[in-house]
């Protein structure tokens, strides 16, 4: 079963995250990929990035750096195993925003279909993304344009995954 779970920045969601995708994996006999996607821009994506190696050391993961063209991952581990895949918020901002070019404002219809494809082909993946949309201040058109993408993607990720949960302060809701 896919598993789709959002909540705010630093609220546990990587962590609840591995650990569900590590029940499924002992459950299903199933090794254990992490598909990385995080471009790191500054000093905090480091400390970050640096943080979620360190707590999933150990787990038996192994770590697959796939921050844009997502469905790429796939070919290179045949489809078989369960996926952590932290974050959808990242992919699309990589996708979004090359750091060589103009912004694509396409990404986000491009990279549903390919989330639609990948979940399923594996029907063993954890996805991972941000919730951004409580916020009531008003945006730049690219921002707004990247919260509609996200959104987007969020939205076809809660109607192709079996279980929906938010995470918030290190407690979950379960919405489906």
């Amino acid at each position: 079963m896919n598993y789709f779970i959002s909540g705010g920045c630093k609220n546990g969601k990587s962590f609840h995250a591995q650990r569900v995708a590590k029940k499924m994996s002992e459950e299903n006999g199933l090794p254990l990929y992490y598909i990385a996607t995080m471009i790191p821009i500054d000093e905090e994506d480091n400390i970050r990035i640096d943080r979620h190696i360190s707590e999933r050391a150990g787990w038996g993961f192994e770590t697959i750096e796939q921050p844009v063209n997502i469905l790429g991952c796939l070919d290179k581990i045949d489809n078989k195993g369960v996926f952590l895949f932290d974050s959808v918020t990242a992919l699309l901002m990589n996708e979004m925003f090359p750091v060589s070019g103009e912004p694509n404002l396409g990404a986000a219809k491009k990279i549903a279909k390919e989330l639609e494809e990948f979940c399923s082909r594996t029907d063993n993946t954890v996805f991972v993304s941000d919730y951004i949309y409580s916020d009531c201040n008003k945006f730049d058109d690219l921002t707004d344009k990247y919260r509609e993408g996200l959104a987007l993607l969020d939205k076809t990720l809660a109607k192709a995954c079996g279980q929906v949960v938010e995470v918030a302060y290190g407690f979950t809701k379960v919405h489906k």
